[in-house]
């Protein structure tokens, strides 16, 4: 830009100035006349340039304050930039809270329309409890009269509420009686059921006991057919005894006779006692096993002559 100025200041200060200076004769110019005519063309110059300063002057100031008026649109504009970019930082800020605080509302909306909603219900539901109880209160309006009635017969009672309560005392007394009725008829078919079952397993123990009994008068009478039997026996067993036993002492007797006459053949004194029979068969045994040697070792013919 200060190229473009010093450019038009040339050209500006080459149109001022003469071209060419016209050339005169020096013989017929004076010197004073060629000195005043150039002091003349300086002072003219001095002029013009003095203009030529102004106006450039002027133009540099004009310039200047364009320049700086320029500089300012600069700074307005970057300034203008700055906030425009703030602006839409603030803008987008503005539009994320705005949506943000819109999701809120929405959010917010829709509880305050489900709270709407559980009010509106229970509010509904109160009304119905406010009818119930206002045809409760219709209902139980002559009742009401009629506690005032029974309160002023009732000298003990001040107040409603105290003759209620003695009311609900009473009510929760004959509510806690009959629950225990009904314990006790509860218990009472219990032990019916009960005494039900013992009589119907007594029948069934009474009736396997007949057959236990049955079968025992059956399982008696064969044991008495086989004690009867068995004494039949026992008897015939004792008789043999008996018999055995007779027989015994007679073949005891028998042997301790052989005993003795052993003893006295051997001119012995007994050395066994009376009731050892084995021992004293033994000593027979060996007696005659010792006779029945002798006797072998005997001639043939002594036999026949000692016979006669």
């Amino acid at each position: 830009m200060a190229v473009s100025w010093e450019r038009d200041f040339r050209l500006a200060l080459q149109d001022k100035l003469p071209m060419k200076i016209p050339e005169q004769n020096p013989s017929h110019s004076l010197p004073v006349l060629c000195l005043l005519q150039k002091r003349q063309e300086l002072v003219d110059v001095d002029r013009s340039l003095r203009a030529q300063r102004e106006v450039f002057q002027n133009r540099m100031a004009v310039l200047m304050q364009r320049r700086e008026q320029l500089e300012q649109k600069k700074q307005e504009l970057k300034g203008s930039f700055f906030r425009f970019d703030k602006f839409l930082q603030d803008a987008e800020a503005r539009r994320s809270r705005g949506m943000r605080r819109a999701a809120e509302e929405r959010h917010r909306a829709g509880r305050q329309e489900a709270e709407a909603l559980r009010l509106r219900a229970q509010l509904a539901d109160l009304q119905r409890e406010r009818a119930r109880l206002q045809r409760r209160l219709e209902r139980l309006g002559p009742g009401a009269r009629l506690l005032e009635q029974v309160l002023g017969r009732l000298p003990e009672f001040q107040e409603v509420p105290e003759l209620v309560a003695r009311f609900d005392a009473l009510a929760d007394t004959l509510a806690a009686l009959r629950l225990a009725e009904r314990r006790r008829r509860a218990e009472l078919e219990e032990a019916r059921a009960r005494l039900q079952r013992l009589r119907d397993a007594w029948q069934d123990e009474l009736l396997r006991r007949g057959q236990q009994r049955a079968q025992l008068l059956e399982r008696l009478e064969a044991a008495r057919e086989r004690t009867l039997h068995w004494e039949s026996k026992w008897v015939q067993i004792q008789n043999t005894a008996a018999e055995k036993t007779l027989l015994l002492g007679r073949v005891r007797m028998a042997a301790l006779n052989l005993f003795q006459l052993v003893c006295q053949h051997h001119r012995q004194p007994p050395a066994l006692d009376l009731e050892d029979t084995e021992g004293q068969l033994e000593q027979v045994k060996l007696f005659l096993l010792d006779l029945s040697a002798v006797l072998a070792s005997l001639p043939q013919s002594e036999p026949e002559t000692a016979a006669p």
